[in-house]
């Protein structure tokens, strides 16, 4: 009978397919098993940390995970922080007045600065045109009397008219002296002197010009640089209480650095990863006794042997000669 034989085959596929299912369930449970067991071995665990400025202090939800952490400042830390508050509330009203306490210097700043400008707005020439005007100015007066004495002794002495010292042409093309009196060549001689010497003032006023307002500038850009550096350096009190809080806040922040890294220390990766490679290995290792079903193992050999099969055909065919068979297929059992 080929359907007994193909029968006994699936029957025995059956049984061996559930086994490798059940085992294969198996293993994965044993895998989830090796994971949790090595992810529970590596969780950070935090300790709470207590010293003279704090503590801190660690939360966990109910899976067993970090769901907050903070730190307390102890009463003496957190007091002497509240009068570092306080002071740091008065260096920041100094400070606030800082601008208005140093305006005067920066306005005079200001204006020696505007001042300084003005003088360098001259080029060095305008200057000692200015000046040669004012000084021709200043003295005209007074060359115009010399002139007017003069001409009045040469003309009592009856010399008006004299005139000697005349000169040509220079040889760089300029004209001469004229002939004139000696008392009136020297007064031209002592007045082209005078404004040869003016010349040379009137240059040298220029140039100090141009220093002078150089020096107002300088002067003028220095005072308003101290006027903000004075505004820069009214916050330094306030400054310095300020970083008063916040050092005495990090001496109690120590507590929850402290407190993380023993957590963190108390970490085994390594350990996590050996429990989690042996879990492995183990579940590798019991999943083939785990899917041997000797049952369907001998369905499913005794399917493939060709001297089994035939003698149970034999059987069901009447032509067995096992003793009484003969009567138990004539009963109609077998079909």
């Amino acid at each position: 009978m080929p359907w007994i034989i193909a029968g006994a085959g699936l029957l025995g596929g059956y049984l061996q397919g559930e086994s490798a299912k059940s085992a294969a369930n198996t293993q994965a449970a044993a895998q989830r098993e090796a994971g949790r067991l090595a992810a529970e071995e590596a969780r950070f665990r935090p300790v709470g940390v207590t010293n003279r400025f704090g503590s801190s202090q660690f939360t966990t939800g109910p899976d067993g995970r970090v769901s907050g952490a903070g730190y307390t400042l102890s009463p003496e830390t957190l007091a002497m922080q509240n009068r570092f508050m306080g002071l740091a509330g008065q260096g920041l009203t100094q400070a606030e007045g800082a601008q208005q306490q140093f305006a005067p210097l920066m306005q005079g700043g200001q204006g020696l600065f505007n001042l300084g400008s003005q003088y360098l707005a001259q080029s060095p020439e305008q200057v000692a045109q200015r000046y040669m005007a004012k000084r021709m100015d200043l003295l005209a007066p007074s060359r115009e009397r010399s002139m007017a004495q003069l001409q009045n002794t040469l003309f009592q002495q009856g010399r008006g008219g004299l005139s000697v010292g005349g000169t040509g042409l220079r040889p760089g093309g300029g004209e001469g002296l004229r002939a004139t009196t000696p008392e009136m060549e020297a007064y031209y001689n002592a007045i082209a002197q005078q404004d040869a010497a003016l010349s040379a003032e009137a240059e040298q006023a220029g140039q100090e010009n141009v220093r002078f307002g150089a020096g107002l500038l300088g002067t003028g850009g220095n005072l308003i640089t101290q006027g903000y550096q004075g505004q820069v350096g009214a916050l330094s009190p306030y400054q310095a209480y300020l970083q008063g809080v916040t050092g005495l806040e990090s001496l109690g922040e120590q507590t929850l650095n402290t407190g993380i890294n023993i957590g963190a220390k108390g970490m085994s990766p390594s350990a996590a990863n050996a429990m989690y490679g042996g879990g492995m290995a183990a579940a590798g290792s019991n999943y083939a006794a785990n899917a041997y079903n000797p049952f369907a193992t001998a369905l499913m050999g005794a399917s493939k042997n060709p001297q089994l099969m035939s003698g149970v055909k034999n059987v069901f065919s009447g032509k067995s000669s096992v003793p009484g068979w003969d009567d138990y297929v004539a009963s109609g059992y077998v079909l």
